[in-house]
């Protein structure tokens, strides 16, 4: 009888310890850690917001409320830094800002980064005033109202910010208290739309093919069947990459964001789980892949990164400060962290409403980029970093008959991070915040892109 209660105590212990192995809940409760801090960080000195309510507001939503109640950040603004502690007072994590680089997770073995407090002035082109354009339309301040317009029995939306653009121009715009039209603002995955501007433009100048294989130096071993994955494989989300993105500190894509120094690295290391161009899967990891291309074909590491953007793509634009972060490697993470004001990310959005083409005239991107960037992948709503209302899936189909014309496609970050651009329209819509799920407050976002269609339509 004892030797049983021994073997069973042991295939139990066995099972702990494989399950310990497995799901690492000390790396989950890091993960978790590493998104306060950086977010905060992020927050309080590139946004200048207050950290108890980007905690309370951004941090706890994504990490759930007794997650988010057991972990306490502390910020030192001396040392420009955001250290964030656990329910016994440990340290589980940091982040340090350097100005022009944003902020960083403290990882063993980052790169250094040499403070840049250079400032940049968006153009004054005739984009929009000095001054906040309220709505002269009623129709349109009607639905700026709504989609600002909190419910005790709706989800959350905290919208910060929306621009409306129509014709080349400000129409109208609104902001939270506490932001304004000089507020950087988190993009999240909308950076992934700023990932594929770079490549656009590396691919004009002849420096890359989205039919190229990416030529990871991880993958160049005798049949192994990641070799052949391409930049558009990446690009759309169908790697075959075994690199899951789920709302999960246990997922591959936490791990790697939050844990990891070498990001590209990270994700360079997840297995194949079938061939690519097979079915369509949306993960950071791919983008990140892509971010370390694009560093390596401008050179430089990071301030070569930064200096090749505002060169190529910022000061093309018009656009004023433009704040990239880099992982510890120091590259760009062109999956989620991107900052500006909205009225910059409207800029940004204004180059795909004219198929690549700069206020000035100049092509950026190859001609007929933007269309292959907005054409459906594998039938999904998603084409090249952009979602897109073409192809025949089901959210397509539904955006389609709220309103959203056919050919309007978006750059979208999680929690409501969005530019929709409008080509038949003539339009671009900025609208973000931290917004709950199900759906981040897009229906009422459907509702302004209808109004605005409706009321500047010309006869």
């Amino acid at each position: 009888m004892a030797k049983k209660t021994y073997v069973v105590a042991g295939a139990a212990i066995a099972l702990g310890v494989a399950a310990w192995l497995v799901w690492r809940p000390d790396q989950a409760i890091r993960v978790a850690a590493g998104v306060a801090a950086h977010h905060v960080c992020s927050m309080t000195y590139l946004s200048g917001q207050d950290p108890k309510e980007t905690y309370d507001q951004l941090v706890v939503p994504v990490l759930g409320e007794t997650v988010g109640r057991l972990l306490s950040p502390h910020v030192s603004r001396d040392t420009r830094s955001v250290e964030v502690s656990g329910p016994l007072g440990s340290t589980l994590a940091r982040a340090d800002f350097t100005p022009g680089y944003g902020c960083r997770l403290a990882l063993p073995g980052n790169v250094p980064l040499t403070a840049d407090t250079t400032r940049h002035v968006a153009a004054e082109d005739g984009f929009a005033p000095a001054s906040p354009v309220a709505a002269s339309k009623p129709s349109i301040a009607a639905a700026l109202d709504r989609v600002f317009a909190e419910s005790p029995t709706q989800p959350v939306k905290h919208v910060k910010a929306v621009v409306i653009v129509k014709d080349g121009h400000v129409i109208a715009e609104r902001y939270a208290p506490g932001f304004d039209l000089h507020t950087p603002l988190l993009s999240f995955s909308v950076a992934k739309s700023f990932t594929n501007a770079f490549l656009g433009i590396l691919a004009k100048q002849g420096k890359i093919r989205p039919d190229q294989p990416l030529g990871a130096p991880e993958w160049q071993a005798p049949g192994d069947p990641r070799r052949t994955i391409t930049v558009e494989d990446l690009l759309r989300m169908h790697s075959g990459l075994a690199a899951e993105e789920a709302e999960s500190a246990y997922s591959p894509v936490a791990r790697m964001e939050f844990l990891h120094g070498d990001m590209a690295g990270y994700a360079a290391a997840q297995p194949a789980k079938e061939p690519p161009n097979r079915s369509f899967d949306y993960t950071s990891a791919d983008t990140v892949l892509l971010s370390r291309l694009v560093g390596e074909k401008v050179g430089g590491g990071a301030a070569g990164m930064r200096a090749f953007a505002r060169r190529e793509l910022f000061d093309r634009l018009g656009m004023g400060d433009v704040t990239m972060e880099f992982d510890g490697r120091g590259t760009f993470v062109g999956s989620t962290y991107v900052y500006t004001t909205a009225r910059d990310f409207a800029r940004f959005g204004l180059l795909y409403l004219r198929d690549g083409i700069a206020p000035d005239g100049t092509r950026l991107l190859p001609e007929g980029w933007v269309a292959w960037s907005r054409a459906s992948t594998l039938g999904a709503p998603y084409g090249a970093g952009f979602w897109t209302n073409d192809g025949p899936s089901l959210p397509a189909k539904w955006r389609v008959e709220a309103g959203f014309p056919k050919d309007g496609f978006y750059a979208s970050g999680t929690m409501g991070q969005r530019i929709y651009v409008v080509p038949s329209q003539n339009l671009v819509i900025v609208r973000f915040g931290y917004s709950a799920p199900p759906d981040y407050g897009i229906e009422d976002d459907l509702a302004l892109i209808k109004a605005s269609i409706t009321a500047t339509k010309t006869n």
